[in-house]
């Protein structure tokens, strides 16, 4: 049998779909869960392989010779650019800083790069321009650097913005999945699943009995709290795009632990439950922007959650889980009625453009 004779490309080798048929599979997939998974393992990590980068943290840690910064970057698209609780502007200065928070680290310097659509009404833009100086000034960072530039009418949905960010990294310890230990106990810092809800629920012309609000919010001073009371936390993670499960699923992979987590003790707003229920959506699933996991040492976790409780962005935090003595690399969820399964990532988008 005669095979294709084509002279082969990096890529080629090293990508489980041929590159030519990219474009098809994001469209046909909407670019989230397992997919996505490959295109960094396969496609962005070959290509820009090096040390910071093969940590897929929430930011990269640079040393320096008085002590690590942290860098990070992300771009929001989200769709409808304002809903309840926040919209685009807030939303990328607290997902840019909460990102430098989860590697233990204060946030300091922002940049933003907008992408405007020809036709944007100016009283938009100034929206979210001033919900975004709002948001750094609460969060305690200043946006330094920019950029902007305007696509034509019908390619740019209004406005995109693109942050990253910089933070002085003070947590003692390493904060990463390789830091886990068995018997490391899991919080969460609140209820799950309200952001991803707020959008549907504002995008679809939904009505509830109230109104849900997204969970949109900078977490680096509650994280900020638990280091300065000299907590020994070993990971921590926000919980967006693909929500608490999606968060787990991948800490799990990369510290090849267990963890096991009891459906009783996750925090779940009522009207969110019921929209999810509606709806046909997992409120583990269901992404956030103002939620985290922390695992902490076993006997520091009490005096955590005391911490989180007493700040208003974990009033009701809760210890959902722990690490279990196995190297599976598996999460597996312990539900209501006493049945176990596992949990794994999502084939497509649950919520496509919530973020």
């Amino acid at each position: 049998m005669m095979g294709d004779s084509s002279p082969k490309t990096p890529l080629d080798l090293v990508c489980p779909i041929p590159i030519q048929e990219y474009p098809q599979v994001l469209l046909a997939h909407g670019g989230g869960g397992s997919l996505m998974q490959q295109l960094i393992q396969k496609m962005f990590l070959p290509s820009f392989n090096n040390p910071a980068l093969e940590m897929l943290g929430d930011g990269a840690l640079l040393d320096r010779p008085d002590g690590q910064l942290a860098f990070t970057t992300d771009s929001y698209v989200v769709h409808p650019l304002f809903f309840p609780g926040g919209d685009i502007g807030s939303m990328a200065v607290n997902g840019t800083v909460n990102d430098l928070a989860m590697c233990g680290a204060r946030p300091m310097y922002l940049s933003a790069g907008f992408i405007l659509e020809e036709g944007l009404p100016m009283e938009t833009l100034w929206r979210v321009v001033r919900s975004m100086a709002d948001a750094a000034n609460k969060a305690g960072v200043a946006l330094v650097t920019g950029d902007t530039k305007v696509v034509d009418r019908g390619k740019g949905d209004g406005v995109f913005i693109n942050t990253a960010g910089v933070g002085e990294v003070v947590a003692s310890r390493p904060v990463a999945p390789a830091s886990i230990r068995p018997g490391d106990i899991i919080l969460v810092n609140g209820d799950v699943g309200r952001h991803g809800i707020a959008i549907m629920a504002q995008r679809e012309g939904l009505a509830f009995e109230t109104t849900i609000q997204s969970d949109c919010a900078p977490l680096a001073e509650l994280v900020l709290a638990l280091l300065d009371a000299e907590i020994e936390i070993h990971c921590l993670r926000d919980l967006t795009r693909g929500g608490l499960a999606a968060a787990l699923v991948e800490i799990a992979e990369k510290a090849q632990r267990q963890i096991n987590i009891r459906e009783s003790d996750i925090p779940v707003n009522q009207e969110v439950q019921a929209a999810c229920e509606i709806l046909g959506f997992d409120p583990i699933y269901v992404a956030n922007e103002g939620r985290f996991v922390a695992f902490v040492r076993p006997e520091h976790a009490e005096r955590a959650l005391e911490l989180m409780r007493a700040h208003p962005l974990g009033a009701s935090s809760a210890i959902i889980g722990q690490v279990e003595d196995a190297a599976s690399g598996l999460v597996t969820f312990s539900s209501r009625i006493g049945a176990t399964r596992v949990i794994d990532l999502l084939s497509g988008e649950q919520l496509p453009r919530i973020c």
